[in-house]
């Protein structure tokens, strides 16, 4: 697969979760996306969901195999919106939604992203935002 058409699958796939709460399109970032193949690179012996230190949003994701596409990754982050109470401003208890949260992040406006095959044979997906969500005491949207 050419690499534009990746980048217009990782965006469509971000910017259709974003358009069901009327939030701006994200622009892809060639700065993120490199940032995000070197971190993938680091896994790539151990595929593990260790986060990153740069100041960047990170959303990762595991799936057993090669079949894994953008939208996959995206699906399974956006899935959490069902553990977020906007109301409260919280996940639900003993549930992950902060990989949602950071999706539909008002105030991200680039990301950039990367898919690798690691050694075990199994796909590491990493997508990094800019500017980061998940602010303490602020709504994503």
């Amino acid at each position: 697969m050419s690499p534009a058409v990746t980048i217009a699958q990782f965006l469509s796939a971000h910017n259709k979760v974003r358009a069901k709460h009327s939030l701006p399109s994200l622009t892809w970032s060639n700065n993120l996306a490199n940032y995000a193949k070197w971190y993938a690179e680091k896994r790539r012996g151990d595929c593990k969901l260790i986060h990153s230190v740069l100041n960047y949003g990170e959303n990762m994701f595991w799936g057993m195999g090669t079949r894994w596409k953008p939208s996959d990754a995206v699906a399974a982050w956006a899935v959490q919106e069902s553990y977020y109470n906007y109301r409260t401003n919280t996940c639900m208890r003993n549930k992950e939604c902060l990989h949602y949260t950071q999706l539909v992040w008002r105030k991200t406006s680039k990301v950039g992203c990367a898919k690798i095959k690691c050694n075990s044979g199994d796909t590491l997906i990493i997508c990094e935002y800019d500017p980061h969500g998940n602010v303490i005491g602020q709504r994503p949207y």
